[in-house]
């Protein structure tokens, strides 16, 4: 359950509070007194076994004695009364409920707890409800206060969701000190129903919401999260703090890979792939929501600094490289305007001090060089205040020109708070090189969600068959991990490059595998029970003669019996020596997270690899762009770049194993851990030295673990069509280029028709929307001709939206204007049926214009019935069924 019935809890017409008391203190007396004096309009119905009045006003002993229905009950009553009391009130009409009580997680005789009774209870109804054991909600724009806050909150147009009711009170005693106002304040409580992804997907849509911010302590249902935020984040900024940054599930992990899932850094991985901009502090919060609500046009992360002193431009700079930002550097041609600005014998570079004596005039002058250079993309002022300049007159005169400038501009006045309404101001440096650092990593987020990725070459190549046989067989002989040569077949399977490997089960066969292969050689011990083989001594390089590969394996066997003598030894691998001088070590795999499922691993690699700390996490699927981000995110990858005489590393065959990574957690639901350490890379490419993989058997299939749903290729189909062989699938980002070519083939006239407006081409951005979809919540089947030596094509698409509940999918159909009347749309339009029935969709609808004949004849032969609507447009409805139902022939646009 999504959004539906959430009106009801922020937009109610009346209100009922059970449990409503006059007895100093207590939560019915503190939760009637905010009712009452937040302003709400509405009816207010105190529900009160004993008492005939509540606060002045007339009381009701039970739900059923109330004069109508509330559309919001709030109830503070004893636990074991809610599960009746929310019964009561679903039968009665109300759709919407505030928890306050706690105590819900008693368990009951049938082992039960309280909370699943309030539940099922509320289910026949689909009454929603927030908690329980929460502090309520407020709407100061409908002078709603159902809660037991202290104090009550401003009207504004942030959002602010929290799970802890602690710093919920302490945030409206912030809010009121520094006049922050809300448009919503939710404590969710237990967040037994209403939760995170439930709120996004109501505050997403809220027009009286302009960004939202979240107290995260943890996230349950994530799939349902990330659809919701990305769908939230591409409207407006979603901010959010997250506490526990420390992991105690990395314990009992077999892998290195795996000691890294359950860590703070999965949910950075999550935040950032739904476009959501992470903040450390409460305070950070509130600040990136108003320096994202006031900064104007962003051009990028180069940032010039203009100040009156270098004791702040030391302190500005620190602070921005320390937080990852990009100081701008100055052309040759500002250099010479600036030459006669700065005091003699300083630096005309970047962060500019144009001394401490400088008065505005000269304030200006050197905001006109700095602004008109083309490598700024943002201006941070910052005065000291001294005997000669005041901050006034600074302020007066510079913030005014850098608000009508180029590129945006922040300033900094030291010392004091002083605001002047054209300009975001601070009081240090270091707050001010914070906020804008947060404008940059939201737009990077955003530019990461919009960002057309390049297409794989061979991505859909994989042998999953080959993959496949192995898991099975080694769950049938009862074994958790596969060998380091199974784990290699695996890999080869899905095109990463593996080391060529030979398993040896006695010692006398080491010599002929070892010539197969070609000396010299590495040797392994081959053990079930031994992870990290170079512990005990397990691992043997620069073996170049029979005598001492034998040697080394009798010594090695030795030594595992001393160290691990519980361990059994199935023999040993032999695999070929590799020699590539100057090749990275780095370390690639699958994890496992009991929240968003899979997640692929990327950073140094080498025996010490949680000593280093150097590594990343993403949540599958990827692409091209996605794994190219992940790379970027480590240290390593600096080093990756080249330098000196080091060549840079073949970044594409990184991506591409990353990507094939991403595949094989899909394919294979029974990998739960995957190690690929060391991963060589360098030039050449990538080559997996070393591999270890953990199954389980699946529980579900391989997506329905993903926090993201990854491309739904069980719903490509092959057509015939006028003689010419279509493949009917989903669209994917990597069609971006493609799907331009084929709205360029579309008639002005047809654009108008499908977009209600005369379209001439949409903008990247809009293009981006379209191929870079949700398959959870969102699908568009494509159909795709392709010919040997030609670029695939597009002929036509159809697309639908469906609701966060499943109940509507908003449907549209666009055919190539030269192959309209020959069945195509029909095709296509079928076949977004048959995905919405067989997913359990209501209705499908759409709009469509009166005047186009084609889609309402088409409409109409498939089953939808039409109304007219204003403005000469109809509304198509598609009542959907379990039962397919067949439709009529007929000539199809």
């Amino acid at each position: 359950m999504t959004s539906r019935n959430l009106k009801f809890l922020f937009k109610p017409r009346s209100v009922a509070l059970i449990g409503a008391s006059d007895r100093p203190y207590s939560v019915g007396a503190t939760v009637m007194r905010n009712l009452l004096m937040g302003g709400f309009a509405g009816p207010i119905w105190p529900v009160n076994l004993r008492r005939k009045a509540v606060a002045g006003h007339a009381a009701y002993t039970s739900v059923k004695d109330l004069p109508g229905a509330p559309d919001l009950a709030v109830i503070c009553t004893p636990a074991r009364t809610v599960p009746g009391l929310i019964g009561d009130l679903g039968a009665r009409g109300t759709r919407a409920a505030v928890v306050i009580s706690s105590g819900l997680e008693e368990p009951l005789a049938d082992g039960q707890s309280l909370a699943d009774a309030m539940l099922k209870a509320a289910r026949p109804y689909t009454l929603r409800i927030l908690g329980p054991n929460c502090i309520g909600l407020l709407v100061p724009g409908l002078g709603l206060n159902a809660s037991f806050a202290h104090v009550g909150a401003r009207a504004g147009n942030l959002a602010f969701v929290a799970q802890s009711g602690a710093l919920t009170t302490a945030m409206l005693d912030w809010s009121r000190a520094t006049s922050v106002g809300f448009s919503h304040f939710i404590s969710l409580g237990n967040a037994a129903d209403v939760d995170f992804g439930d709120l996004l997907d109501y505050l997403g849509r809220d027009g009286a919401t302009r960004a939202i911010l979240l107290y995260i302590e943890s996230v349950r249902a994530a799939r349902k999260f990330m659809s919701a935020a990305r769908a939230a984040a591409r409207n407006k900024p979603v901010i959010a703090v997250k506490s526990g940054r420390t992991a105690a599930s990395a314990q009992a992990a077999l892998s290195h890979s795996g000691a890294l899932a359950g860590s703070d850094a999965l949910y950075d991985a999550a935040f950032r792939r739904a476009g959501i901009l992470r903040v450390d502090t409460l305070r950070e919060l509130f600040d990136a929501a108003e320096i994202l609500s006031c900064w104007k046009t962003y051009l990028g992360p180069r940032l010039a600094i203009v100040t009156n002193g270098g004791g702040p431009a030391v302190l500005a700079t620190d602070a921005l490289i320390g937080e990852g930002g990009q100081l701008a550097t100055f052309s040759d041609e500002t250099r010479g305007k600036l030459q006669a600005l700065a005091p003699s014998g300083a630096s005309r570079a970047n962060p500019l001090d144009i001394g401490g004596d400088a008065r505005p005039e000269r304030y200006l002058a050197a905001l006109d060089a700095v602004v008109a250079d083309p490598a700024v993309d943002a201006v941070l002022l910052m005065h000291a205040p001294t005997a000669v300049t005041a901050i006034s007159e600074v302020a007066s005169v510079c913030a005014p020109a850098l608000a009508q400038a180029r590129c945006p501009g922040m300033a900094c006045w030291l010392g004091m708070s002083h605001d002047h309404g054209a300009l975001p101001t601070y009081s240090t440096p270091e707050e001010a090189v914070s906020a804008f650092q947060h404008v940059v990593r939201y737009h990077e987020s955003q530019a990461l969600l919009l960002e057309a990725p390049a297409a794989i070459v061979g991505a859909d190549r994989a042998d999953l068959r080959t993959a496949q046989a192995i898991v099975t067989r080694v769950l049938g002989e009862n074994r958790p991990m596969l060998t380091e040569a199974e784990s290699k077949e695996v890999l080869s399977a899905y095109g990463i490059p593996v080391v060529d490997t030979r398993v040896v089960h006695e010692m006398a066969e080491l010599p002929e595998a070892a010539a197969s292969i070609g000396y010299p050689v590495a040797l392994k011990i081959l053990s079930p029970d031994i992870v990290h083989k170079s512990d005990v001594g397990g691992v043997a390089l620069d073996l170049d003669t029979p005598e001492l590969l034998l040697k080394a394996a009798d010594s090695m066997r030795r030594r595992c019996g001393e160290l691990a003598p519980l361990a059994r030894l199935d023999g040993f691998t032999v695999q070929k020596m590799v020699r590539r001088g100057g090749a990275h070590e780095l370390l690639a795999g699958i994890a496992f997270d009991a929240t968003f499922g899979p997640a692929i691993v990327f950073g140094q690699g080498g025996t010490a690899v949680e000593v280093v700390g150097d590594w990343a996490l993403a949540l599958p699927p990827l692409n091209a762009r996605l794994a190219h981000d992940l790379i970027s995110q480590t240290r390593v990858y600096r080093l990756l770049s080249g330098y000196r005489s080091q060549a840079p590393t073949d970044i594409r065959a990184l991506e591409e194993a990353l990507v094939a990574l991403a595949r094989l957690a899909a394919d294979c639901p029974e990998i739960v851990e995957l190690d690929i350490n060391p991963l060589l890379a360098d030039e050449h490419g990538v080559l997996a030295l070393d591999a270890r993989i953990r199954i389980e058997r699946a529980r579900s299939d391989g997506t329905d673990r993903f926090a993201i749903r990854p491309y739904p290729i069980e719903l490509e189909e092959r057509i015939d069509w006028h003689d010419r062989h279509l493949l009917l699938r989903p669209i994917r980002p990597e069609d971006f280029d493609q799907h331009r070519r084929f709205l360029a083939q579309v008639s002005p006239e047809d654009m108008r028709t499908r977009f209600f407006a005369a379209v001439r081409e949409l903008a990247d951005r809009e293009l981006a929307r379209l191929t870079q979809i949700d398959y959870d919540r969102d699908m568009a089947f494509i159909a795709v001709e392709s010919a040997v030596g030609k670029a695939d094509e597009t002929l036509g698409v159809a697309r639908v939206s469906t609701d966060p509940d499943n109940i509507e999918a908003e449907f549209a159909v666009l055919v190539r204007s030269d192959l309209k009347g020959q069945g195509l749309g029909r095709v296509l339009l079928e076949k977004l049926i048959r995905y919405c029935r067989d997913r359990g969709t209501s209705r499908m609808a759409g709009e469509v214009l009166s005047d186009n004949l084609r889609m309402t004849h088409l409409a109409a032969a498939v089953g939808f019935k039409s109304e007219a609507r204003d403005r000469g447009i109809l509304n198509l409805t598609l009542e959907m069924s379990s039962d397919a139902s067949s439709t009529p022939p007929v000539a199809a646009c």
